[in-house]
């Protein structure tokens, strides 16, 4: 995989993101992807991610809309929730750090970016003045901040994950050694 192909593809995901909060009437988009460490984003591996993503998130969630993409590029599915942001947030955080292959999969609560986001609403919350932010292609992902949570672990160390992957802290091989260790504790039980 050549980063101009993760570049193409991140940017068709976030237009694939902008068309859905614009349709979504109120809804809250949740994203999941898996992308492995290293060149090869689709393996037997992560398709077992993908799948148990996909189950957790329609466990968790009442899902009002679902698209699902095997890309060569990694997995993503696109899920419309009628749960305030916040809330979603929360329960995607709660998947990501509970269940046993949370660690390998990234679940975001997508909003329009210029999106006020507070406990105090009940939906999903896009005004009429989000989805004009979201129409010029601005959206984002809700953080773990926004949350009152600390940002994520690295696989290998206790360092927040981004600091490990802009420092290159550890090498993909050690990073796809742990990956495959995951999946293959997963599979066992």
């Amino acid at each position: 995989m050549t980063l101009e192909q993760i570049l193409k593809s991140r940017e068709a995901r976030v237009a694939r993101q902008r068309e859905l909060l614009e349709a979504g009437s109120g809804l809250t988009l949740v994203c999941l992807t898996v992308q492995p460490p290293g060149p090869v984003k689709r393996s037997e591996a992560s398709l077992v991610v993908a799948e148990a993503g996909v189950e957790a998130v329609r466990k968790s969630f009442r899902v009002e809309i679902e698209e699902l993409r095997d890309l060569e590029t990694g997995f993503e599915a696109f899920f419309m929730v009628d749960l305030a942001p916040l809330e979603t947030k929360r329960i995607s955080c709660t998947i990501e750090d509970t269940h046993p292959l949370g660690r390998l999969m990234d679940i975001d609560a997508i909003v329009p970016a210029g999106a006020a986001v507070d406990s105090a609403q009940s939906r999903g919350g896009a005004k009429e003045s989000d989805i004009s932010d979201a129409a010029e292609g601005m959206v984002r992902p809700l953080s773990r901040e926004e949350i009152g949570l600390e940002p994520r672990k690295c696989l290998l160390c206790d360092r927040p994950a981004r600091e490990c992957m802009r420092a290159r802290t550890h090498s993909i091989q050690e990073l796809l050694e742990k990956y495959k260790e995951i999946v293959d504790v997963y599979l066992k039980s």
